[in-house]
């Protein structure tokens, strides 16, 4: 069938013109109108499709942007809320540690009174039983001294006018 319609388009009917340069530009023609014709639809539907892709992306991502500026302001407040909270029990923190410090340093002072006065007491007492055991240890050596000397200096006249002061004491102590 191919050589039947070569030969037609010879005696001047239809066929196949070999001529590149004729057919290269009817062809081109051709194709750039089919491309133009069916083409724009296509096109213009990607290119549309494509743009409101891009309108989208541009919208979601202000949208987004507007959500993290609110975001960051949100997280900034609560950060100054947090940096005031911090400070107030820093404040708080060295308010008790003033008083605490001030109840120990008080009762520091109430415990060396005591301990003053248990001193005071203890030496007191101290003083008391030494003067005490000074006093029996003199009289010990008082009455060992006299102990002592009393049988040299004691002759019988001496020991008769002691018995008869003392018989006279006992006595006019019974009348």
């Amino acid at each position: 069938m191919t050589i039947g319609w070569f030969l037609a388009a010879e005696e001047g009917g239809l066929g196949l013109n070999f001529d590149i340069l004729e057919t290269n530009l009817i062809n081109l023609a051709i194709i750039i109108g089919v491309l133009f014709y069916f083409g724009s639809k296509f096109l213009g539907k990607t290119l549309s499709t494509r743009q409101t892709a891009i309108a989208e992306a541009i919208a979601e991502a202000e949208q987004r942007k507007q959500e993290a500026a609110m975001a960051l302001a949100e997280q900034q407040q609560k950060l100054a809320q947090a940096k005031e909270e911090a400070q107030k029990i820093l404040a708080d923190a060295e308010q008790a540690a003033t008083r605490t410090k001030e109840a120990i340093l008080a009762q520091a002072q109430v415990d060396v009174e005591r301990m003053r006065a248990s001193a005071a007491q203890d030496l007191s007492s101290q003083e008391t039983k030494v003067m005490r055991e000074l006093q029996q240890r003199i009289a010990a050596l008082a009455l060992e001294k006299a102990e002592s000397e009393l049988p040299h200096r004691l002759n019988d006249d001496i020991q008769r006018r002691l018995v008869d002061a003392s018989i006279a004491m006992l006595g006019g102590g019974q009348s």
